[in-house]
């Protein structure tokens, strides 16, 4: 049976290779250039030859609580430092919500809104009505929902925050003209009242947001609430995306008030921050540099969080050097349930590697942990909502805060260590006992690691 479909198989492919023979040259020509445009798609989609630097060096690296590195930095991302502000971290929603209500309700002036998932649902609705009422009482409410992850907010409520006043965009919703660019998507988060508080994060608007990661139901994640200069620089990344969306250019007072202070308690001059607002670009990786040049400066600690681990190459390579040097790396990430297997298990073929080297890789299980951050001995912390995958670094619009404070870093420190309380390590004698399956799963899923 078997060898009779082979022989039939054999004989339909030798009848089709010669109709192509015998077929007008014009036809063969367009199969080859079909051929090659196949080759040239799958190379492009899923290999990263020419997209980047083969490897990433720095002569010398100095400590990141110096002024050396701040300037180094700086420059390498095209981002000036900022002194001054405030920043608080907020842990789940049963935190930031309610700030970022309390916030909205104080409005004066402006309300700048954004973030990449919008769901129907009680966190919607309050945010919605918060939005509605300060759009009535004269506040100029902006609000930018993305063409994709906002697709699910309720028409009815947004068209009634318009009539209210306030104005509301797409980014790049699935319209003509923009498929081509459909793939790119907005992941900032950018939250600003008044021009003087601010928010960013790994949170967006839904209810899996909502409670103190009790359980599945309850997602694990952070917020910072930051003044003075860091609310600034929340307020560039979405005045950006904004006039490139809609043509208005944020201009006044409402946005930006003349004289901005930090806030209770606020000028730390100690506080020093760049903000990196990323966009797709071919060449222009300064995320990509920024989490590079962090990781390779580590002289003592290294803690990482997040969602979606598909690093690059030179990103796993600085992790384990530091790893190899003494650094005490440790990384957490998401256990099964996560709401991306498929990234899951690409992240999971760098385990391997990585425990050889030293990096201590920690999975949380509670609930889905969707936090991403980043700190450095103690100091240098970056947050905001960029993930560790090629995606965040190439493909969205992104934006973090990098930040140099010791208070702060002790705080995202603290925060980090209480999360491994209820995280299962992984160790590298268990993880070579994975089945088959596992290891195949794998290879097939970080095969797409390109477009995670």
């Amino acid at each position: 049976m078997v060898a009779r479909i082979a022989t039939r198989a054999r004989r339909q492919g030798a009848m089709r290779a010669a109709a192509l023979r015998g077929s007008p040259w014009w036809v063969l020509v367009f199969f080859i250039v079909g051929v090659f445009a196949t080759a040239a798609v799958v190379f492009g989609l899923f290999f990263p030859q020419g997209r980047r630097a083969a490897r990433m060096t720095a002569p010398v690296l100095p400590p990141v609580d110096s002024a050396e590195f701040l300037t180094a930095l700086s420059r390498a991302v095209d981002a000036p430092a900022h002194a001054g502000g405030t920043v608080e971290l907020l842990r789940n929603g049963e935190a930031f919500f309610p700030a970022i209500l309390d916030a909205v309700h104080s409005a004066e002036r402006s309300v700048l809104f954004l973030a990449y998932i919008w769901e129907t649902g009680r966190t919607s609705e309050e945010l919605l009505q918060a939005l509605i009422t300060r759009a009535q009482a004269g506040v100029a409410v902006r609000l930018l929902l993305d063409g994709v992850g906002g697709s699910l907010a309720p028409r009815d409520r947004l068209a009634e925050l318009e009539r209210a006043g306030g104005k509301i965009a797409w980014y790049r919703p699935p319209t003509f003209g923009k498929l081509t660019r459909f793939h790119r998507r907005n992941h900032r988060r950018a939250i600003v009242i008044d021009g003087r508080v601010g928010f960013t994060g790994g949170a967006a608007v839904a209810d899996k947001w909502r409670g103190n990661a009790r359980g599945p139901g309850e997602w694990r994640d952070n917020m910072v609430r930051v003044t003075g200069p860091l609310a600034h620089s929340l307020q560039a990344a979405f005045a950006q995306t904004w006039s490139n969306t809609t043509g208005e250019i944020l201009v006044g007072p409402a946005f930006f008030p003349a004289a901005a202070a930090g806030g209770p308690g606020a000028l730390a001059e100690s506080l020093f921050h760049l903000s990196v607002a990323s966009s797709p670009a071919p060449e222009a990786h300064p995320l990509r540099t920024l989490y590079w040049v962090s990781f390779s400066a580590a002289r003592r600690t290294l803690y990482l969080t997040s969602p979606y681990f598909v690093p690059d190459r030179e990103l796993r390579r600085a992790v384990m050097d530091r790893a190899r040097a003494g650094v005490d790396v440790r990384i957490l990430l998401p256990n099964a349930l996560t709401d991306a297997k498929p990234i899951w298990w690409a992240g999971q073929s760098y385990y391997e590697e990585l425990l050889e080297a030293g990096v201590r890789l920690f999975e949380y299980q509670p609930a889905f942990m969707h936090a991403k951050s980043l700190s450095v001995d103690g100091v240098w912390s970056v947050v905001g909502s960029a993930n560790m995958d090629v995606r965040s670094k190439e493909l969205n619009e992104e934006n973090v805060l990098a930040i140099l404070d010791r208070r702060f870093g002790a705080e995202l420190d603290r925060s980090f260590l209480a999360d491994l309380e209820h995280a299962w390590e992984v160790r590298l004698e268990t993880w070579r006992r994975r089945g088959l399956w596992a290891r195949t799963r794998e290879r097939l899923f970080v095969t797409f690691a390109e477009q995670f």
